[in-house]
């Protein structure tokens, strides 16, 4: 704790300097699993990157003291030795805990226990001004609901308190076919219904077939159940493996029960993405087989594609959304994608119960409605959104939308921007990890802004970056940058093949960490 403290000294001295002249500043985390754009002065940085240790982990009340920059893979092999877990661990190890915190996150337990944020007691965190408080829904509550989903821009977090949950050496999966959105659903509205489910998520792989994998923690598996582990580069995918597992036969229309190590099941999409590492294969036209994965798997794993991803740029040719809808309209949305947005397969699917506002406090329409309603009609929204039940929980339904794009880059902002769209009219959400293409009057339409400047003004953030700031594209500055000789000759060159694929590959070599897989 006394080096945390001298940690937390610095960065308090150095956010109270930049407070003295208004100056607006960013932080250097060390690493990132957020698809925006990374440029940042660093004169106007505050390095933070050093506050990655699990500080205290104490069985007797189940809570654990993080520091934000520790990744989840970090987290769960400290807690699994005491036999507990995070409720939510986000699927890609290299995410952190400030990050799920400040980002909004959640994974296949999210049905149950909600977003990652729900999982936090309190915060230590930096006002803008350089003061140092703590934050928890007894203390500052509305600095503590403020400071999750506003990445960052209320002040620096450095430490946070984790509730942790009883562990098991599995967790049994049972893989349910489905031939359609709608059965889908209906699929996982059941498991939620079970109190013995732990995980539920799914895989669409087109319009009329997909799977529902449900999961369930256990130390004890029935006789002759095959344990399917999912770390080793001789492992297969798990998207490929759910695919599989349930087209193999004819016979093979019912469930089908396996099971995994618990750490191979929290992180079963690190290899490969989900399934986006695929298109690594299309872009440099290498033949995508069992052989070729096991040799690659070193440059398959996330920390290392999304190094290459920034390297390259190539976030900005393929659509990478998160949406959350409400649970009677995803239907609606999948066929949305399947249809008019060209058919992005696979699509991934997952519950989440939400309890008390969303982040950033989003206006969703009640019903949600479409357009088309009545001339002059006003539309009546609540915060929050989604169908309430009677103990006052909303479901929603997390539709994951990863994959290529328009190659026009016209075409690419107007798909992006009739998805924002749609979402909206279905009366559902996006997360912001991913880059936003709504004007700053859509934006300020959607959230809250009268609530989230309050809180600026309240706690001395005004200086600071908005949300608006770190998400936005900015469409004019890169019309500009076309509009010069060196800018043009610049686009030529990179998006000439395999240019920009070359340079990420490089720069994954120069940092090494493709390494650690081995």
């Amino acid at each position: 704790m006394e080096d945390h403290s001298n940690a937390v000294s610095r960065i308090s001295s150095q956010v109270f300097s930049f407070h003295q002249t208004k100056t607006p500043f960013r932080l250097y985390h060390g690493s990132t699993n957020s698809t925006k754009s990374r440029k940042v002065d660093p004169k106007r940085m505050v390095d933070t990157s050093a506050l990655n240790h699990v500080l205290n982990i104490n069985p007797e009340s189940k809570t654990c003291l993080v520091e934000p920059n520790v990744p989840m893979d970090q987290l769960v092999d400290a807690t699994l030795p005491y036999g507990l877990i995070p409720p939510v661990v986000m699927e890609f190890p290299g995410i952190t805990v400030g990050g799920g915190f400040a980002g909004t996150a959640g994974e296949s337990s999210g049905f149950r226990y909600g977003f990652f944020d729900e999982t936090v007691n309190w915060i230590e965190i930096v006002l803008a001004n350089g003061e140092t408080v703590t934050a928890s829904p007894r203390e500052r509550a509305d600095l503590f609901h403020g400071a999750s989903g506003t990445f960052g821009t209320l002040g620096v977090t450095t430490l946070l308190e984790l509730r942790l949950i009883p562990s098991k050496r599995y967790v049994e999966l049972t893989y349910h076919p489905v031939s359609s959105p709608q059965e889908a659903l209906h699929t996982m509205h059941l498991a939620t219904q079970i109190p013995s489910t732990d995980y539920i998520d799914g895989i669409l792989f087109s319009p009329n077939r997909g799977t529902i994998i449900t999961g369930r923690l256990t130390d004890d598996l029935a006789p002759g159940t095959h344990i399917q582990p999912f770390h080793r580069a001789q492992d297969p995918w798990f998207y490929l493996h759910a695919d599989r597992t349930t087209t193999t036969t004819e016979q093979q229309q019912q469930p089908v029960k396996q099971a995994t190590p618990l750490r191979d099941y929290l992180f079963r999409y690190d290899r490969g993405a989900f399934w986006t590492g695929r298109y690594a294969f299309s872009y440099f036209l290498v033949p995508f087989n069992r052989l070729t994965r096991y040799l690659l798997d070193g440059f398959m794993r996330t920390r290392v594609m999304y190094q290459a991803l920034h390297a390259s740029g190539h976030a900005g040719r393929y659509l990478i959304q998160d949406l959350l809808l409400p649970w009677e309209r995803a239907g609606e949305f999948v066929e949305f994608v399947g249809g008019e947005l060209g058919g992005v397969w696979p699509v991934w699917v997952c519950p989440f119960v939400v309890r008390g506002e969303l982040a950033l406090r989003p206006r969703l329409r009640l019903d949600g409605g479409s357009e088309g309603g009545k001339k002059g009609e006003v539309e009546e929204e609540e915060e929050g959104g989604g169908k309430e039940g009677e103990d006052g929980k909303r479901m929603f339904v997390n539709i994951g939308v990863w994959g290529p794009g328009s190659t026009d880059p016209g075409r690419f902002v107007a798909q992006n921007r009739r998805l924002e769209q749609k979402v909206r009219e279905l009366g559902g959400i996006k997360w912001l990890y991913a880059q936003a293409y709504y004007t700053e009057d859509e934006f300020r339409e959607i959230y809250d802004q009268e609530w989230y400047e309050g809180l600026r003004t309240k706690y001395h953030a005004e200086h600071l970056p908005t949300v608006f700031d770190k998400v936005k594209v900015d469409l004019s500055g890169m019309e500009a940058d076309k509009a010069t000789w060196s800018g043009w000759l610049r686009g030529v060159v990179w998006n000439t093949w395999p240019v920009s694929g070359l340079y990420g590959v490089y720069k994954t070599l120069a940092g090494r960490e493709y390494l650690l897989a081995k």
